[in-house]
């Protein structure tokens, strides 16, 4: 590998202590410090200069100061001369801020990806986004990657024979047909439209799910009322057992409790892009670790090697909708 250093923020430290682990390179520690007008200052306590310099930082709650913390992250990187500045944001938040769809409403997706640039951040390295158009707010490239070959990997380990993969919405529906594609079983969707940021109504599911072992895939899960919701119109159509999956486990508030008070469903399964407290954790909850590929996409943007390429059980036709 080329000359390299990677920090971590305060957001996920065991995250990136396992990322560092399967690079087989040091985390250097970054000090954050919080003035009494609460104001944040980083210091990178390991030399920049001249290297190709990752940082490490998830932005999960709070958001605001792990973002900032990211920024001025990237400008403290920047001002020691660094050759190149990648930001590895496993889960970005702002994502979900990526269309005009009321007067006057801001595009919170678009103006991160600017304040990242700004920052000094010459490329991005992320995890399944919330809609591909986000991929094209920002001005620097970005190596998009998504979970689905952990995933698949975990569901494989069951009969599949009677399963069959569901989409809470349509707009989810590609990631859902090509993960069902890797499993060999067929898909279906859910007709949703959402009322709010925590309330949702599902009108149909779409497809077969009678008598049937239900996957729900989605990307992400945060307050776990599309879930819930879903979960009642499978039961109605005769699902036989429920398990949910997803790229990135927001849980807020209690919504790992709720989900697992479900007596119906089995399982949920999410990938460690965010840190779940260890008082939150319950027993249906399965955590599948990411550092992996995260650390194979640093490894190949250091040596100057296709990061598409880890893809490559993916047809070309699927490529667009997987990454």
């Amino acid at each position: 590998m080329n000359q390299i250093a990677v920090f971590g923020g305060s957001a996920h430290p065991q995250l990136a202590a396992e990322i560092c682990t399967q690079l087989g390179v040091p985390l250097h520690p970054t000090m954050v410090k919080r003035f009494s007008n609460d104001c944040l200052e980083v210091q990178l306590q390991a030399n920049c200069r001249e290297q190709d310099v990752f940082l490490i930082q998830t932005l999960s709650a709070p958001v605001q100061d792990h973002l900032v913390e990211l920024l001025l992250m990237a400008d403290a990187a920047r001002g020691a001369s660094a050759a190149r500045i990648t930001a590895v944001i496993p889960h970005y938040s702002y994502a979900r801020s990526d269309k005009k769809d009321a007067p006057r409403i801001s595009l919170g997706g678009r103006l991160v990806a600017d304040l990242l640039a700004t920052a000094g951040v010459n490329r991005v390295l992320t995890m399944t986004l919330h809609s591909p158009q986000v991929h094209g707010f920002f001005s620097v490239p970005v190596d998009h990657l998504h979970a689905l070959s952990e995933l698949a990997a975990y569901f494989q380990r069951y009969d599949l024979s009677n399963a069959v993969v569901v989409s809470p919405d349509l707009g989810n529906a590609k990631s859902a047909a090509v993960f069902a594609k890797r499993l060999g079983t067929p898909v279906a969707a859910g007709a949703k439209e959402r009322i709010s940021d925590t309330q949702v109504r599902i009108s149909a599911i779409i497809g077969e799910v009678s008598g049937r072992d239900v996957i729900v895939l989605d990307d992400e899960i945060a307050s776990g009322g599309s879930m819930i919701e879903l979960m009642a119109h499978l039961r109605v159509n005769g699902a036989r057992s429920i398990r949910i999956a997803c790229t990135h486990g927001i849980f807020a508030g209690s919504a790992l409790q709720r989900l697992a008070a479900q007596p119906d469903l089995s399982e949920i399964v999410c990938t460690n892009t965010l840190p779940i407290a260890p008082d939150r954790v319950v027993d249906k909850l399965t955590v599948l670790s990411v550092a992996p590929a995260l650390a194979e996409a640093m490894r190949r943007i250091n040596s100057g090697e296709s990061v598409s390429a880890i893809f490559h059980d993916v047809p070309l036709s699927d490529r667009a909708a997987a990454e």
